[in-house]
């Protein structure tokens, strides 16, 4: 006779089990909250981002064509452009809509900042880069215009 008891359970008890019920509490986090929350914080900083150009555009002017010093676009196309695809994409990106075309338009437009204005701040690219793939990749979320067009076209496609 043995002095061992076998208690083979799916979910240890004590200590480990409370554990790992509290390390397993964030699944229950929908992932749509997650999207909307990753959808607000983009067009965040491209909102504040093009409100800044907006806000003095002289000054603007004058940062594409001294100290930006993009090649092969001049500075007063650049300038427009720019401000015009921060302020499309933080529109679209917040509402849900065309958000995977506005993601890519918005890794461009980082892209840009990485490569020949501000190489320095990469890790804060990398964040902004990070928060627009995960919405490239995996969509708006159901909380989106995204969502509510594709059930409206499936709906009228019976």
């Amino acid at each position: 006779m043995t002095a061992f008891s076998d208690h083979s359970s799916t979910s240890p008890a004590g200590f480990v089990g409370f554990y790992r019920r509290i390390m397993q509490l964030p699944e229950r986090i929908p992932f749509s909250l997650v999207q909307l929350a990753v959808r607000v914080a983009v067009a965040h900083v491209f909102w504040q981002s093009a409100q800044s150009k907006l806000a003095s555009w002289p000054v603007t002017l004058q940062l594409f064509a001294n100290e930006y010093n993009l090649p092969f676009i001049d500075p007063s196309i650049a300038a427009p452009l720019a401000t015009a695809a921060e302020l499309t994409g933080s529109v679209l990106i917040f509402l849900g809509l065309f958000s995977r075309l506005a993601a890519l338009m918005l890794l461009g437009v980082v892209s840009v900042i990485q490569i020949f204005v501000y190489p320095e701040n990469w890790a804060e690219h990398l964040l902004w880069v990070s928060l627009l793939l995960l919405v490239l990749t995996r969509g708006a979320g159901v909380l989106s215009l995204d969502y509510v067009a594709a059930r409206a076209l499936t709906a009228s496609g019976k």
